[in-house]
């Protein structure tokens, strides 16, 4: 076992085995893979010749994947579906041609690849997918095109250790997250039909306003207000964090308490509830009733909190992913503006998740998140009759929810003050140019009745 079979062929940082055909490490083989996926397209500001390195390897993505590439990373070698363990164990590195590195390198081949996919659905695809079940096949799950905007784009400058990707494009949908319904035959239907205005039905209406009268709306109470010129240390803004994030806590358990449901489950499963999907609930408030708060207090500290060196230097990948989902996510939630009702449908029905292990009664959980699911398609339809499309991108964003809280468990605690600081700051930047109009999720209006 020589000592090169130990190093990454990419960066040179230590490997940890053969991923997609070569021998790399783990950092490399999850970018690649998140590349490939997600189908990005990275632009280089040199002259596409820039060094790979353990600490120079985030300062261009362009060059990282086209080494990859170049090195013989197979990128057929990558599942479809997202999830974790490559298509077969045993293949190796593939030798491409400069022209086929350029058409991945361009895009180009994404494109090709996305309107071939987009035939097969619209020549071969089922028809009849608009209800809520969980026994979603893998062919029935939405595709990428049709899951999030392909409009990713995002700036951060100054600090950060890595460039920020200059377009985010589509993010697959991974099968773990089966409990939704099949949203693209639903949107594909919906696109084609005129809205028709129509009354929302009465069973709606007082669901509707007990969920949202459940929700505390008050301003967060954590002080956030830092004199002028005073510099924030790394273990202060922590601290901060740390403090918003109890009172978050507090606030969703005194929330699952008033939920009109709650004498209906048991304490043992509204337990397992709430420690599996806190971390979501915290996430989609932060972005919808207390964005406010968020993106203005919060991302004032964060401005007056400068890192050092070492900590651009060490900020991690999983770093890196997690500040490019939340930026887009911000923004998605911006411009879907997602009033206080379907904020409230959206955070029931998440905590309503009856795929998480160690529950006692599946069945009631299951009946319960299709009565939410269907107040909240009824009231959306019945509220937006122009955006036929509405409601199936507002219930996309919650696998996305899900899939960032899983993975902020594994950014290291010490990387977090950067990681909120990049986040805020470029969010901000966004927020400023209708700071004029009202939060997001403070988009309301009257109800049949009010």
């Amino acid at each position: 076992k020589d000592g090169w079979l130990r190093t990454c062929l990419i960066c040179g940082d230590r490997a940890t085995g053969l991923h997609y055909g070569i021998i790399s490490c783990e950092g490399c083989k999850g970018f690649f893979k998140r590349s490939i996926c997600n189908k990005r397209v990275y632009r280089c500001s040199r002259d596409k010749n820039c060094e790979m390195s353990r600490k120079q390897r985030n300062r261009c993505q362009y060059c990282r994947l086209l080494k990859c590439l170049q090195m013989g990373m197979n990128r057929k070698a990558i599942r479809e579906d997202g999830m974790p363990g490559g298509r077969n164990k045993s293949i190796g590195p593939v030798q491409i041609s400069e022209e086929e590195i350029e058409r991945i390198m361009s895009g180009q081949e994404f494109k090709e690849e996305a309107a071939e996919h987009t035939w097969v659905e619209r020549n071969v695809g089922d028809s009849d997918h608009s209800s809520p079940s969980n026994g979603a096949s893998e062919g029935n799950q939405p595709s990428p095109a049709s899951t999030l905007s392909s409009n990713r784009s995002g700036e951060m400058t100054g600090y950060t250790a890595a460039a920020l990707r200059e377009q985010y494009i589509n993010t697959s949908m991974s099968t773990h997250y089966q409990l939704l319904p099949h949203l693209f035959s639903y949107a594909a239907q919906s696109g084609l039909l005129t809205p028709q205005p129509r009354s929302l039905y009465p069973q709606s209406h007082p669901m509707v306003l007990q969920l949202v009268a459940a929700e505390d709306l008050s301003p967060l109470a954590t002080p956030m207000l830092i004199e002028d010129g005073y510099k924030v240390s790394q273990v202060e803004l922590f601290a901060l964090l740390c403090r918003l994030a109890d009172e978050l806590l507090f606030r969703q358990i005194s929330w699952i308490k008033k939920l009109p449901f709650f004498c209906e489950l048991s304490i043992e499963d509204y337990t397992c509830l709430l420690s599996s999907t806190w971390q979501e609930l915290i996430l989609l408030s932060c972005l919808t009733i207390y964005s406010a708060h968020i993106f203005g207090d919060l991302a004032d500290v964060t401005a007056k909190y400068t890192p050092s060196d070492d900590e651009l230097q060490g900020f991690s990948e999983e770093g890196m992913e997690v500040m490019e989902r939340l930026i887009y996510l911000f923004r998605k939630f911006h411009q879907l503006k997602v009033s206080n009702e379907e904020y409230a449908c959206m955070k029931a029905i998440n905590f309503l998740n009856q795929d998480i292990r160690g529950l006692t009664n599946v069945s009631q959980l299951e009946q319960l998140n299709k009565r939410y699911w269907y107040v909240c398609q009824d009231y959306t339809e019945y509220k937006y009759p122009h955006q036929p499309k509405r409601f199936p991108e507002i219930m996309m964003c919650l696998p996305e929810i899900r899939c960032i809280a899983r993975k902020l468990v594994n950014v290291p605690l010490e990387q977090l003050p950067l990681l909120f600081k990049a986040v805020l700051h470029s969010c901000k930047s966004s927020l400023s140019s209708y700071r004029a109009g009202p939060p997001p999720c403070l988009v309301t209006g009257p109800l049949p009745g009010n």
